[in-house]
């Protein structure tokens, strides 16, 4: 079969269509002096991409121009390594240099994928940020009642899950869709936006208030949570949907109207989170992750989509909110 990659065709004008991408044979590539060859077996979708598609400024990675192979988070298998660089044909590694076949790796852009996960898909879970804005944006604490915006995604399906074992007492999801509502993992109570006003839905999930908002999304559902966040709660801001899959905006801006005088008042802590280059948090979260796997305690919802010739319309799909959990790639 010959190598692939999934190029921008065109820069989208909202939400990013199939048609904006192209997937264009390629020769395979050769590695150079310190570089590692490797055959990519999986890659994940994530809903940022929009952002960057978009054209936003200021983010950790690079906006795409036309002609740019997109580019995320990929377990591929080596086939060419320096001597030096202790890797052997056949090992898995992780790197961001998924929407391809074949990729070439500079010296420090890759990190081995051990064996103590038991399957190497869970490498791609995104866990490891739910973990980090748990322990360390906004800290869980036995007892506390936690809401995740968007809990139906790629990092909130696993971020109900990871407050319930930091020892949450009470796990409220929000999403969009009443078919998801009733699969998520981890959560107690779910509330879905345009059922019925999303601040009364979660009033009632939460008559006692609430300790820790991990937020995905802005816009409403932060407002909403705001609004009835307990003394002393900690609020961390990880995602911005409201704006990145807002057909009417490019994905660079999610605004939204919050009363920061009642922040003051019940001394409210925010602070944004990103996993990104953490290599702290995630040599903690893999041994935990592994345990938690191998006890049974915790689950990596996913949506396997086969053939890279697919992956333009599973971004579409993801950033339309058609799936469950995170969307993995089969190369």
């Amino acid at each position: 079969m010959a190598p692939y990659e999934v190029r921008v065709a065109t820069i989208p004008e909202g939400l990013p269509q199939p048609s904006d991408l192209a997937v264009v044979e390629t020769p395979v590539p050769v590695a150079g002096a310190g570089e590692v060859l490797v055959r990519n077996r999986f890659f994940t979708i994530f809903a940022a991409l929009r952002s960057l598609l978009g054209g936003v400024q200021g983010a950790p990675m690079p906006p795409f121009r036309v002609g740019d192979t997109l580019f995320g988070p990929a377990v591929g298998e080596v086939v060419t390594a320096p001597d030096d660089s202790g890797l052997r044909a056949g090992d898995l590694v992780q790197h961001m240099l998924g929407w391809r076949t074949y990729a070439v790796l500079p010296a420090g852009g890759w990190q081995l994928a051990g064996d103590e996960l038991p399957d190497p898909v869970a490498h791609l879970s995104q866990g490891v940020t739910a973990y980090g804005a748990l322990t360390r944006a906004a800290p869980v604490r036995p007892g506390d009642t936690v809401f995740v915006s968007g809990g139906a995604g790629s990092v909130g399906s696993m971020a109900g899950q990871v407050a319930r074992l930091l020892g949450a007492a009470r796990v409220i999801g929000s999403t969009g869709s009443a078919w998801k509502a009733e699969r998520m993992p981890g959560y107690d109570a779910v509330v879905v936006r345009g059922a019925a006003p999303l601040a009364e839905q979660l009033a009632k999930a939460a008559p006692e208030g609430i300790d820790v908002v991990f937020d995905n999304v802005g816009g409403e559902d932060l407002r909403a949570a705001l609004d009835l966040a307990n003394p002393g709660a900690r609020v961390a801001l990880v995602g911005a949907l409201s704006g990145q899959l807002d057909p009417d905006r490019n994905g660079s801006e999610a605004p939204v109207e919050i009363d920061t005088y009642r922040l003051i008042l019940k001394r409210v802590s925010m602070a944004g989170y990103s996993a990104f280059g953490d290599s702290e948090v995630r040599t903690e979260w893999i041994p935990r992750f592994a345990g938690w796997l191998r006890d049974g305690v915790i689950d990596f919802p996913y949506h396997r989509v086969d053939g890279i010739g697919r992956a333009p319309q599973a971004l579409h799909d993801v950033l339309t909110g058609r799936h469950l959990g995170t969307v993995v790639v089969t190369v």
